[in-house]
């Protein structure tokens, strides 16, 4: 190894937002970083002039940050080994050209610099990830040719191309372990080249494995949002996302599913990344994020799901003014996990902020209700409103008349109370609602006198 200490890097083209791919090579850097007390390395390649923009350069770094993958030198981070993006070290790249040249092992066409491939050179190199990989100098060969293919290194425009820098940039940045996506896998034995023209020790390569859709093709918007800032909207976690990009081609073992960073990156290890492509399946994200949605803090899963609610429209403060602060927070816990997202889940407890909402949903058609008049009434007459208490006289009134069931009386107070088939315990949400409002509800839609 280059030195004892961990160093990685994450080094993104600022051409696009945080895509699927990019965020999960940047977790599993991250990974390797803090399991082994290591460095985490933020580095933009923005080469591509005409697409690259500072805009797209932002929208990865909050990208990053919304998933908790801190760095520890880079862009905005500063750092011994700076600058940090390509664009800040073109002279750079244009000395140590200028040392191939020198050296006759590259020569100028025109504008271009070009590193000369020789024929007989064995560069292979072990993967981490994917073993041994054996090529030899004379497989690189111009299409349907039989002549070997040069590796240009800066261009006619004076820009350094990516299997260059890249091998500038890492080895003058100390990194120690090349973890990217195995689509560079082509790559890596021109850089290795590289690296032995200027006299360089080569770092580790662990290649991960792709990320496909369920349909096995690669991972696409047809497959749903491709964005990582996408799933921040939609109302996931980045908790889950972290846990859920972490398990793309990595177990932490035991059947484990469910984590935090700290225990990720104590298990994590390179060695147990498989080779198999990777499945991005939504139904395992969203069991993922409903189990961490399920383990929060109350107030913190509220401050979550309010921001859905006020978009809605919903009167978020009055109530909070009017029930305390508490009142909403008790009302997500008594959803029990109800809800995917935060955004699923303020649509499933919506009724516990407005009556609105009920209204919109169900109008009370067909309903008997001079029949249910009486089992209201009943409830409504107890002299204290606690779920047990509603549920026992509930069952003491269905009881007492002949071939009655109890879905016959719990569906209606149901739909009244909430305007949904499925809800949590219909007394519980009852007793939170309070007495008051219920028989506002209730009075709405004539159930009771």
């Amino acid at each position: 190894m280059i030195n004892s200490e961990v160093r990685v890097r994450f080094a993104p083209s600022p051409t696009g937002a945080l895509h699927i791919g990019g965020g999960h090579t940047a977790l599993f850097n991250w990974l390797w970083a803090r399991h082994n007390h290591g460095k985490f390395i933020l580095r933009i390649e923005d080469t591509d002039l005409e697409r690259s923009t500072k805009e797209y350069e932002q929208t990865i770094m909050s990208g990053m940050e919304w998933l908790g993958l801190d760095w520890d030198e880079g862009v905005g981070a500063g750092g011994d080994y700076g600058p940090y993006r390509q664009s800040e070290r073109l002279e750079i790249y244009r000395d140590y050209a200028e040392k191939l040249l020198a050296s006759g092992q590259a020569y100028r066409d025109g504008e271009a610099i070009i590193f000369k491939v020789l024929p007989g050179q064995d560069i292979s190199f072990k993967d981490i990830v994917y073993g041994q990989i054996d090529v030899m100098s004379d497989g690189l060969r111009e299409k349907d040719s039989d002549k070997l293919k040069d590796i240009v290194i800066i261009n006619s425009d004076g820009m350094p191309t990516y299997n260059y820098a890249v091998v500038i940039d890492d080895h003058l940045m100390k990194i120690t372990h090349v973890i990217r996506g195995e689509d560079h896998i082509s790559n890596t034995p021109k850089q290795i080249l590289i690296y032995r023209a200027l006299g360089w020790e080569v770092p580790e390569f662990a290649h991960l494995p792709m990320i496909l859709g369920k349909d096995r093709k690669k991972l696409s918007k047809r497959h749903g949002a491709t964005s990582v800032y996408e799933y921040r909207d939609m109302g996931y976690m980045p908790d889950s996302m972290f846990n859920f990009l972490a398990l793309l081609g990595w177990s932490a073992g035991d059947d484990k599913e469910i984590f935090t960073r700290p225990e990720a990156a104590e298990l994590f290890e390179l060695s147990r990344v498989t080779r198999k492509a990777a499945v991005f399946d939504m139904d395992k994200l969203n069991y993922i994020n409903q189990e961490h949605l399920k383990a929060l803090d109350p107030a913190v899963r509220l401050s979550m799901i309010k921001p859905f609610w006020i978009e809605a429209g919903l009167p978020v403060e009055e109530v909070e003014k009017e029930r305390g602060e508490n009142y909403l927070a008790q009302a997500l816990t008594l959803m029990a996990g109800r809800g995917k997202t935060a955004k699923e889940m303020s649509e499933f407890a919506d009724y516990f902020v407005s009556f609105e909402p009920v209204k919109k949903r169900w109008n009370a058609e067909g309903l008997d209700k001079e029949k249910l008049k009486p089992f209201f009434e009943k409830l409504f007459a107890l002299p204290t409103w606690k779920h047990e208490e509603l549920e026992q006289a509930a069952r003491d009134f269905v009881s007492s008349i002949e071939g009655a069931k109890m879905k016959d009386y719990a569906m209606p107070l149901r739909f009244a109370l909430t305007g949904m088939k499925v809800s949590p315990g219909i007394f519980e949400v009852a007793e939170l609602m309070g007495r008051e409002e219920c028989k506002k509800r209730l009075s709405f839609y004539g159930l009771i006198a």
